[in-house]
C-alpha cells in the first residue's frame, strides 16, 4: 500500500505545475458539445476522488458496501464547466491529498476489505486502479502520451 501512497503523492506534484500552465481558454475548450473540456476532465477526476475516499473509508468498517457513481450525471450537476480554474485546481490537489491522508492512517489488514463498485474489490486494489485511472485522464488533459485504461 506504502507504493500507491507514494505513487498517489508523486503525481499530485507532478501534474500540478503542468494543470497549472493551461491557459483559461484551452482549460474550457468543449471539442464538441458532447465532449468533456479538460476542466470537466479535472472535475471527473474530483468526482472519483470523492467516490473513492467514501470506498476507502465505508469499507473499513461496513462489509463489503457497494458505492457506484454516474459519472456524467455527476460532472453536469457539479458545473465544472464553470468553476474557476485555480479553485478546481486547488480541490484537486486538496482532495487527493486527503487521500493519501486516509491510506497512510488506514490500520494494518484493512487495506484487503472488500467493496463492491460494480464488481467487488480490496481497498489496496481499488487504491492502485485510482492511480491508473487518474494518470490515463491526466494524460488526455495534459496532452501527454497515452496512458491505456481499461
Amino acid at each position: 500500500m506504502q507504493n500507491t501512497i507514494e505513487t498517489l503523492e508523486k503525481l499530485i506534484t507532478g501534474y500540478t505545475n503542468q494543470l497549472k500552465l493551461i491557459d483559461s481558454a484551452t482549460f474550457s475548450s468543449k471539442p464538441n458539445p458532447e465532449k468533456w473540456s479538460k476542466k470537466e476532465i479535472l472535475g471527473h477526476l474530483i468526482d472519483s476522488a470523492q467516490s473513492n475516499t467514501r470506498r476507502f473509508i465505508i469499507a473499513q468498517y461496513e462489509d463489503n458496501p457497494k458505492i457506484v457513481y454516474n459519472q456524467n450525471e455527476w460532472v453536469t450537476a457539479s458545473g465544472y464547466q464553470t468553476y474557476d480554474k485555480d479553485m478546481l485546481i486547488g480541490f484537486w490537489i486538496l482532495i487527493n491529498k486527503h487521500i493519501c491522508h486516509i491510506l497512510k492512517n488506514m490500520p494494518a489488514g484493512k487495506e484487503k476489505r472488500i467493496c463492491t463498485t460494480g464488481e467487488e474489490h480490496t481497498i489496496e486494489w481499488l487504491a492502485e486502479d485510482y492511480n491508473k485511472h487518474l494518470q490515463h485522464h491526466m494524460h488526455i488533459i495534459l496532452n501527454l502520451k497515452p496512458v491505456a485504461y481499461p
